[in-house]
């Protein structure tokens, strides 16, 4: 019996998609050379020619839940061996950030996120709740100190001020510690939600779209199977063996494992140092020579190359579009690792008032990557990781 589908054309997720990096699309004549030539395609109904036939038709449903567009990494290949230049890497780059704002939630946030109009709001809000932040620690600090007091938080080992050597500049002095993570503790909580609730639509959706599509045989979901194959890829997307296979742009592994891996030592860092402040009573600043302050400089050294090397590689990629959400990406990755790194840097310099300006800009950034990752380009990190424990969970790797 031969497959029915029934098509449901969406002329505006077509311009959707478009508007998003994918204006090629209309380039594509379904040769099927893009498939033939993609090193990381399964043979298995390979990609990205039918993808690129259900983005010219309209047919968001299909190409919204279907997991393949998760499984290209934007190597480069199949864009420069199309005949007619449809750049079939850059649609699938647009449908996913596509995909990524309609699993999101609230739907608002992320088409703000993906609006170069609205970026000086997203500046703003921050910077405005920064600055007030900044306000209370420096003018009404002895009095929120004399409150943590009358109410027992100072007796359980919570004070609102951590005692400094005298001389010593600590960015705590500008804005209290408790302030900083009753603002990132909640917003962790929010960007965790949002991810759940995605990801919960997000793995029912691939699972029915790759049964109808005949990508898996298996019909009832088997998570605790699916779980193990997300475990199986960690060392795959760790080694980033899947940029390895690709011929055109092989030396993006190198600046994307940097970011990854600096991305991972700075959560570290950050964990073991709330530990430290709040269980072990052990307030910063810390000296250089201590193995895990060590590791964060390390990281974010690795930060900025990694996002130098990114934008360089962008810049000299003829063949790849390059969109709004790139861009807004690299820069807040590069200026968050600048940011931070120049926080420290004027820190140790003796350099009070500069320091303290820095690691305010440095927590607009912080702000910025971290409260909308799940609606950034950034969340790719979450719903690729996904996608590639799915593919070997349904039997698709090659």
């Amino acid at each position: 019996m031969s497959e029915r589908y029934l098509a449901e054309p969406d002329l505006g997720f077509i311009n959707e998609v478009i508007g998003l990096g994918g204006n090629t699309l209309k380039k594509c004549f379904q040769c099927a050379t893009c498939s033939v030539v993609c090193p990381i395609s399964p043979d298995n109904k390979p990609f990205p020619r039918k993808e690129m036939i259900a983005a010219s038709w309209g047919l968001k449903d299909k190409l919204v839940k279907d997991v393949d567009i998760w499984l290209c990494h934007q190597c480069g290949d199949c864009s420069t061996k199309c005949p007619r230049g449809a750049a079939p890497g850059d649609v699938l780059a647009a449908v996913r950030s596509y995909a990524i704002a309609d699993y999101a939630t609230p739907k608002a946030v992320g088409k703000a996120v993906n609006d170069p109009k609205k970026l000086p709001i997203l500046i703003a809000v921050p910077a405005i709740l920064f600055a007030v932040l900044a306000f209370i620690t420096v003018q009404f600090g002895d009095t929120m100190a004399s409150i943590f007091k009358s109410i027992g938080l100072e007796a359980i080992g919570f004070p609102w001020a951590h005692h400094h050597e005298p001389g010593v500049i600590a960015h705590a002095d500008f804005y209290s510690t408790w302030f900083v993570d009753i603002v990132f503790v909640p917003l962790a909580a929010f960007v965790v939600l949002v991810f759940f609730m995605g990801l919960r639509r997000f793995i029912k959706d691939i699972h029915e779209q790759a049964v109808a599509d005949g990508k898996t045989t298996q019909r009832k979901l088997d998570y605790v199977g699916l779980v193990k194959g997300i475990i199986a890829v960690v060392p795959t997307i760790l080694k980033h063996n899947k940029f390895s296979e690709c011929t055109e742009n092989k030396d993006r592994s190198t600046a994307h494992m940097m970011v990854l891996y600096s991305f991972i030592g700075l959560f570290v860092v950050t964990n073991i140092f709330f530990f430290a402040l709040y269980f072990l009573h052990a307030p910063g600043p810390y000296s250089q020579l201590n193995p895990v302050k060590i590791l964060a400089n390390a990281a974010g050294i690795a930060l900025i190359i990694g996002s130098l090397l990114m934008i360089k590689n962008r810049l000299a990629a003829k063949d790849q579009a390059s969109s709004y959400k790139d861009w807004y990406l690299l820069g807040l990755v590069l200026g968050l690792g600048l940011s931070g790194m120049l926080a420290e840097l004027t820190r140790l310099a003796g350099a009070e008032a500069l320091t303290y300006f820095m690691y305010y800009i440095h927590l607009i950034f912080i702000f910025n990557l971290f409260a909308f990752l799940p609606f950034s380009k950034l969340a790719h990190l979450v719903y690729r990781t996904v996608a590639m424990g799915y593919s070997n969970y349904a039997g698709r790797e090659k």
